[in-house]
This record gives C-alpha cells, sequence and structure tokens, in this order.
C-alpha cells in the first residue's frame, strides 16, 4: 500500500473550490472583494492552476465574478439570485423527500433527530456555523436515502448563494430556521406520511425566498 502518491490534478481544484466557497459563504471573501490567483494560492499552499480552475467553477455557481483581463470579485448577495437559488434548492429538496421518507430507517431517523438537537443547541448558543452544519446535517439524509445524484448535486451547487445570507442574517440576530419545523418533518417521516412530509419540506425552503439582503 502507497499512502504517498501524487495527489490528482482534480482532487487539487476540488479542495482550492470547496475552500474559497466556504471563505465566501462564511464572509471571510466579503462581497465586492477582489480575489487573485496568485495570493489564494500561496494562502492554500496550492499552485495557481487549481485557483484558476475553482474561480471559472464559482463563476459558474454565481459566487465570482469575472471580467477578463481585468478582475474577479466575489458577487454582491442579491436578492432574486437568493431568490432563484432557494427555488431551485427547494424543488430538489421536495424531489429527495418524496424518493426518501418510504426508504429511512430507524438509524437515519435517529441521526436527523441528533442533528435537530444539536441545531436547536447551536441556536441557543448563536453558534451560526454549527447550525448551518446541524442543518445540513439533517437534511442530508434524505439527500442520502434517496440516491438521486443529479437532485444532490443541483442542491450543492445552489445551497451557498443561499447560506451566505442565512449566515449573516444569523449573525446580525435575524430569524433562523425553526428546529420546530425540523420536528414536524422528521415526525412525517417518522410516520410514513410522505405527502406531510413533502408539505413540510416546502415551508422549510420556500420560507428562504423571503430572505433580503437589505
Amino acid at each position: 500500500m502507497e499512502a504517498l502518491r501524487p495527489v490528482p490534478r482534480t482532487l487539487l481544484r476540488d479542495r482550492a473550490h470547496a475552500a474559497i466557497r466556504d471563505a465566501i459563504v462564511a464572509g471571510e471573501l466579503a462581497p465586492g472583494a477582489v480575489v487573485r490567483d496568485a495570493d489564494l494560492a500561496e494562502r492554500l499552499g496550492l499552485s495557481r492552476a487549481p485557483v484558476r480552475e475553482a474561480f471559472s467553477r464559482l463563476v459558474d455557481e454565481g459566487l465570482l465574478e469575472s471580467k477578463p483581463q481585468s478582475y474577479t470579485r466575489v458577487t454582491p448577495v442579491v436578492s432574486d439570485d437568493v431568490r432563484d437559488a432557494a427555488a431551485v434548492v427547494g424543488a430538489m429538496h421536495e424531489l429527495v423527500t418524496r424518493i426518501a421518507v418510504p426508504r429511512l430507517t430507524e438509524a437515519d431517523l435517529d441521526t436527523m433527530r441528533a442533528a435537530n438537537e444539536h441545531f436547536a443547541a447551536a441556536v441557543r448558543a448563536g453558534d451560526v456555523d454549527g447550525a448551518l452544519r446541524a442543518d445540513d446535517d439533517l437534511h442530508h439524509v434524505l439527500v442520502r436515502a434517496a440516491g438521486n445524484r443529479a437532485a444532490a448535486a443541483t442542491a450543492a451547487r445552489y445551497t451557498p448563494l443561499i447560506r451566505r445570507l442565512e449566515r449573516r442574517r444569523f449573525g446580525e440576530g435575524g430569524a433562523c430556521r425553526s428546529a420546530g419545523l425540523h420536528d414536524r418533518l422528521i415526525d412525517a417521516c417518522a410516520a410514513g406520511d410522505t405527502e406531510a412530509a413533502l408539505r413540510v419540506t416546502a415551508v422549510i425552503w420556500r420560507s428562504l425566498e423571503d430572505l433580503d439582503p437589505e
């Protein structure tokens, strides 16, 4: 077994993409901030090539905007973009909920309950990162159980556009998703009531369409 092998180029690109995306969502790279491949490559300990590839992907995802031979910068948080992303992500989660509910095991439900306990505790503590991480963990149970890779990839692509606004609003003491709604979702899943689970899922995700960056 060879543990020390060359790291595939695609992995470097993915590492760069994840790191820069997370910095944008967390606000470490603020809206309007100009980013340079050389600077970020140095900070990430990578060459410039995977960082450039990550930039291209982030432009496609709406987190960066670029003018050739001029600048690459973090996009502003725009209401229409957030609403569009929330509508798409919500539709994907409704799809996976419909598929997943009949497939859920007791272990899956226990994982969802534990995630919601972590979510509620993080909200009480004002821990935005913990709350959003727990929220992801809860909904990922349904995504994983559904096994629809296209839906999972689509949701993953557009969720960061929502997350950076959610994170900012949460950090300012604004409203966050309700642990009570999660409880209702889990109860519907436990009862095998797909239609009820879909109704709660719609409420959870469509409420994000009303988020306003102003």
